[in-house]
């Protein structure tokens, strides 16, 4: 049983998404668009696609637009193609930041990022500089309020579809998977009825920073505004402990 949710982070990106729609629907849409083309546009024959889906439901995305993009990237004209690519480096203080990116002009990408690292006085390293520090893994999110089952019984049902950790919380359950597992895991916990509020595969850093300086506090969340207000950015990981 490990402690490491972040629901209340969850939470908060959420409020974050609620408040600029337009940054929520273009990341879901270039999610789509990648979903599509590995897999087709049949979410019932395409799981990364319902997941994605999924999300896009929770972050309240109508189902005019989901539709739209499917029917976008499947058509003949769909000439973009989006590119993962991860940037590494420090923010103030040495803290750790991941940067995941889906973009279809990797220049344009690389020097935004790298503005924002420098603008909030930190900076860019190279590959695997910093991934070190952190653990891979599918993280599941059920909020308490959704959920009927008791804590032990939820937790050997996520045990029995193949997770790797339960956690309790105040608020909320988290089950860690293994990346390779996760497609797996979600898909028989929702066969068993179990609603979720959350399911990424993430980043989970193995130790917490705090940092104490107002100034440093100041330019590592100029960063965190820059990259989060950037399209191209799909989902940036630090361990920073307090990101309230």
């Amino acid at each position: 049983m490990s402690g490491h949710s972040k629901f209340a982070n969850i939470k908060h990106k959420k409020e974050k998404n609620d408040a600029a729609k337009g940054k929520i629907f273009t990341i879901i849409g270039r999610e789509i668009a990648v979903a599509v083309k590995e897999g087709g546009p049949d979410p019932s024959n395409n799981f990364k696609l319902a997941t994605v889906i999924a999300k896009a439901k929770a972050n309240n995305v109508p189902n005019d637009t989901i539709e739209r993009g499917i029917k976008k990237a499947a058509g003949e004209g769909s000439a973009v193609n989006y590119e993962f690519c991860t940037y590494e480096g420090y923010g103030p203080n040495g803290i750790a930041i991941i940067v995941d990116c889906l973009t279809d002009n990797k220049n344009r990408t690389a020097a935004n990022v790298r503005s924002a690292f420098t603008k909030g006085n930190g900076n860019i390293g190279t590959p695997g500089c910093v991934s070190f520090m952190f653990d891979k893994k599918g993280e599941i999110i059920i909020d308490k309020e959704e959920c009927d089952m008791d804590a032990d019984t939820l937790m050997m049902t996520a045990l029995d579809c193949g997770a790797e950790d339960f956690s309790e919380e105040e608020d909320c359950f988290e089950v860690l998977t293994d990346p390779d597992e996760f497609d797996k895991v979600l898909k028989a916990l929702e066969d068993n009825g179990i609603k979720v509020a959350s399911a990424e595969v993430t980043m989970i850093p193995q130790n917490y920073v705090a940092l104490t300086d107002d100034t440093a506090v100041k330019n590592l969340q100029r960063t965190l505004d820059l990259l989060d207000e950037d399209d191209d950015v799909q989902n940036v990981y630090t361990n920073w402990e307090d990101q309230e």
